[in-house]
């Protein structure tokens, strides 16, 4: 058992999550207070008193990245693990799903437009010339372009024909891209994981103004349905056991009536009750509160308490378990639909930059 005292969270300009958060801890036990995490001086390898900190923000600041890491090095339980975070992308998820027997889009990695900061062409003598004509029959039209790391809709393009391809990817600077095929879907659903065992499907329009996207209903009905939520349920835990995330959520475009994993890297996910509605929202306060409970009372003082995708622990241990093996202590939640979303939202958000999915 951890001596470590308190259960922190770590956030930046959400409000509404957070409190609820802190409160709902606070409500349910008093050996682990929960606070809003308080720094005032990080020195190596100096512990902090927190048995947990839930990271909200550290993926924009990169001081609380390394704090973080310094934290999980002397005993806290971070979720998510900062080192994976750090190492994640979006373009190792998808081969890494593909492994897993999750279906993703067809993508491309592409090179950055522009040379890397300090290279000339003698630093790109192994990188030949992109056949663009194969890649465009294989990807076809229309596609996605996107960043293979980061999030939050930014430099996110849909091309409909080579030339606003060519036209978007001068755009892109140093970011190097994934050229990825668009899914025509008849059903669009978000789930949050959380503890790598709950799981919550919501409906999800991607085309819907950011307030009104869970403002959806779920069209595939009867068996069909019943079968497409077991099998979303099902891959939403295999991912996110492959990764090793504590707090995600995962992306499903539904075409012919197989879920496509659209975007599953998404370890600080949208948790405001005007966007996500209030059901939704008590839900992921709840299984937060009790995840990060659990995990307090498991910490052990010192070790590392930090989650590691089967990937990341089969290659550590030499194990001949595949990257698709499932942890034993994960039990999972019986598939659930979520209600029906409020039809109003009390708040607006910015709208995507560049592109709808």
């Amino acid at each position: 058992m951890s001596k470590k005292t308190k259960i922190g969270i770590l956030f930046g300009q959400e409000n509404t999550f957070p409190q609820a958060f802190v409160d709902r801890v606070n409500e349910k036990q008093s050996a682990f207070p929960a606070e809003f995490v308080a720094i005032e001086q990080v020195e190596q390898s100096v512990p902090t008193d927190y048995a947990v900190i839930i990271d909200r923000i550290s993926q924009d600041v990169p001081f609380y990245k390394a704090f973080l890491k310094n934290a999980a090095l002397t005993g806290t339980a971070v979720v998510n693990n900062p080192f994976w975070w750090s190492a994640d992308e979006k373009f190792f998820n998808n081969a890494l799903a593909v492994q897993l027997g999750v279906p993703v889009p067809k993508t491309i990695l592409l090179p950055s437009k522009e040379r890397p900061d300090d290279t000339n062409h003698n630093s790109f003598r192994n990188l030949r010339h992109m056949n663009w004509d194969a890649i465009f029959n294989h990807i076809g039209f229309p596609a996605f372009m996107k960043p293979h790391a980061g999030g939050g809709w930014k430099s996110v393009y849909k091309v409909d024909n080579p030339e606003q391809m060519f036209k978007a990817y001068d755009e892109t600077g140093q970011l190097v891209m994934l050229y990825q095929e668009a899914i025509d879907f008849t059903d669009y659903f978000r789930c949050y994981c959380i503890g790598g065992k709950d799981v919550r499907i919501m409906p999800y329009e991607p085309r819907n103004p950011h307030h009104l996207r869970y403002a959806a209903q779920m069209k595939t009905t009867g068996d069909a349905g019943k079968k497409l939520l077991a099998t979303m349920h099902d891959y939403v835990l295999k991912l996110n056991h492959g990764l090793g995330y504590d707090f995600n959520t995962v992306e499903f475009a539904v075409r012919d009536g197989i879920p496509i994993a659209i975007d599953f890297c998404n370890p600080a996910p949208d948790a405001d009750v005007h966007s996500v509605g209030q059901e939704n929202f008590d839900w992921v306060v709840e299984a937060a509160a009790n995840m990060a409970i659990e995990r307090a009372k498991k910490a052990q003082k010192g070790g590392d308490n930090l989650t590691w995708g089967t990937f990341v622990r089969g290659s550590v241990m030499g194990s001949e378990a595949t990257p698709a093996s499932t942890p034993k202590a994960a039990k999972a939640s019986k598939p659930k639909e979520a209600p029906e979303p409020e039809k109003k939202a009390d708040a607006k958000e910015s709208k995507p930059k560049k592109a709808k999915k």
